[in-house]
């Protein structure tokens, strides 16, 4: 039996096929729902669903009989209520115009299922709580890692600018002081021209001393 199957086979009691297609989707997804979310969703008389943890071990690949490493995963486990045992194994007989499985005492339904249902919801809540917490932060890392980029990237203009200043003020010092040397050199150079005039006035002492 398919799903569909299912479905057909419920539609008289649920008052029409679409009825009964939502009725089992709505069923399978709170189950799926449940488990996922780390619940166990228990049926009486039927049976329950559970998520189990297995942990990493070695297996042995069955067609080249390889010892391969297999990770630590999880799986859903479901485990038959004593009741669908003993209808199964032929101990009690199917009810004809009855439930096969035992009704749920009256009161019981109002609680568990609502219950199953808001842990599931907060759980999903939370997961998506999470995830937007961690888009978030990636992207404020990505923004604080392009403004310190920014930053380095300025100071090295900074640094190269002011390393340039400083080589044009040096040559521009340089140019200065070579066009300074020479106005020494020319006033070192008349120095000279006094010592002749002491020459001429000594010759001419000479000659007034022979007259």
């Amino acid at each position: 039996m398919n799903k569909a199957q299912l479905v057909e086979a419920i539609a008289d009691k649920m008052g029409g096929r679409q009825q009964a297609a939502d009725a089992v989707d709505a069923v399978l997804d709170a189950i799926v729902r449940a488990v996922v979310a780390g619940d166990r969703v228990s049926v009486t008389g039927f049976g329950s669903f559970e998520k189990v943890d297995r942990p990493a071990r070695y297996a042995r690949n069955p067609q080249t009989g390889e010892r391969v490493r297999v990770k630590k995963t999880s799986v859903p486990r479901f485990r038959a209520g004593q009741g669908f045992k003993d209808l199964v194994s032929g101990s009690k007989k199917l009810p004809k115009n009855d439930i096969a499985v035992k009704k749920a005492p009256k009161g019981s339904l109002t609680g568990p299922t609502a219950t199953i249902a808001k842990a599931a919801g907060k759980k999903a809540a939370a997961k998506k709580a999470a995830g937007a917490a961690k888009k978030a932060a990636a992207k404020k890392t990505a923004v604080a890692a392009k403004k310190t980029a920014a930053k380095k990237t300025a100071g090295a203009k900074k640094t190269t600018a002011a390393a340039k200043k400083t080589t044009a003020t040096k040559a521009a010092a340089k140019k200065t002081a070579a066009k300074k040397a020479p106005a020494k050199k020319v006033t070192a150079k008349k120095a000279p021209a006094k010592k002749s005039t002491a020459r001429k006035t000594t010759a001419k002492k000479t000659t007034t001393r022979g007259k």
